[in-house]
């Protein structure tokens, strides 16, 4: 079954019965993205153990972001030829349609956003990832090699994933940008922040040596988004919870490294809103020993979500 332009001009999110329903059709490929913080080989044991039949695999250390340094983060952005390198090795062309997936709904969208930033819009998250996919009964396929051992011929020139486009520079913004906007330079703008609560206000920090949030963020944790992702009427359970940042201001969003904000991101978008990601993230900021570090919820309008 081809594969309509109109397909993701129609949805975010594609749903299980829609992804069953394509077959082998040559102009999806599906992506698993799982992968544990503290288990860096778990997800690909996972995808080993049980995948949708034909996805490929990406790791989010390896193909998803660039070495860590001193600062910009734990999972920096990855360097743009090395990125295209892995779509081309997985089999993305220009007309491909990506189906990105995961468990919790946490990197899937890390896949989805990079592969806007970087110019490749026809991509789309599986609503309720693979979960979702056990529960409707489809069946698993299990092995395969890493997508580096699998030989796929590299494209080069127009076939080749975006074009070669220069990324978009209006979907990020950089540690200056930051101290700007929590210094007042930038009116009607909102900081959200979206890790757990406990850990925006400092009070549990599993990773960063610094707890708590930068000053005049608002908290609204990636998980209960990814919820309401999954859930039943999701777009206007969605735009019940982000009403508040949808009063036409500019929308940054960031987490610890830069991967589970885009989750946040992501049902930002479904409702047509373009907001940007703070790639270095809190983990960039308080690796500056003299930024403010703010603590509880924020006197500048942080809340409870």
């Amino acid at each position: 079954m081809a594969v309509e332009a109109e397909t993701l001009n129609a949805s975010t999110f594609v749903t299980p019965l829609w992804l069953w329903e394509q077959g082998a059709d040559a102009g999806i490929l599906i992506i698993d993205c799982r992968f544990v913080l503290a288990q860096p080989e778990a997800g690909f044991e996972s995808y080993q153990s049980g995948h949708i039949p034909g996805a490929k695999y990406a790791h989010l250390e390896r193909d998803l972001s660039g070495p860590a340094v001193l600062h910009g983060g734990r999972h920096p952005l990855p360097d743009r030829e090395l990125f295209f390198a892995f779509l081309e090795r997985v089999g993305v062309r220009n007309e491909t349609l990506v189906i990105a997936y995961d468990e919790h709904g946490d990197m899937a969208p890390r896949l989805w956003w990079l592969m806007n930033y970087f110019g490749h819009e026809r991509v789309a998250v599986l609503r309720g990832g693979i979960a979702a996919w056990r529960a409707a009964g489809y069946p698993l396929a299990t092995g395969s090699k890493q997508p580096a051992d699998e030989g796929v011929a590299h494209a080069t020139g127009a076939g080749s994933p975006a074009g070669r486009r220069s990324p978009r520079s209006d979907l990020v913004i950089d540690y200056a940008g930051i101290r700007n906007m929590i210094g007042g330079a930038l009116s009607r703008s909102h900081l959200v922040d979206a890790r757990a609560l406990p850990r925006y206000r400092g009070e549990y920090e599993p990773i960063d040596p610094v707890p708590g949030h930068i000053p005049t963020a608002v908290c609204f944790s990636w998980e209960d988004t990814a919820a309401l992702i999954s859930g039943e009427d999701s777009e206007a359970r969605l735009r019940e919870r982000f009403a508040p940042l949808l009063d036409g201001g500019e929308i940054v969003v960031y987490c610890g490294s830069g991967v589970t904000a885009c989750t946040n991101l992501l049902a930002l978008h479904s409702l047509g809103v373009t907001a940007k990601l703070y790639a270095g993230s809190y983990s960039d900021w308080c690796s500056y020993p003299d930024n403010p570090i703010a603590k509880g919820d924020d006197a500048a309008g942080g809340r409870e979500s």
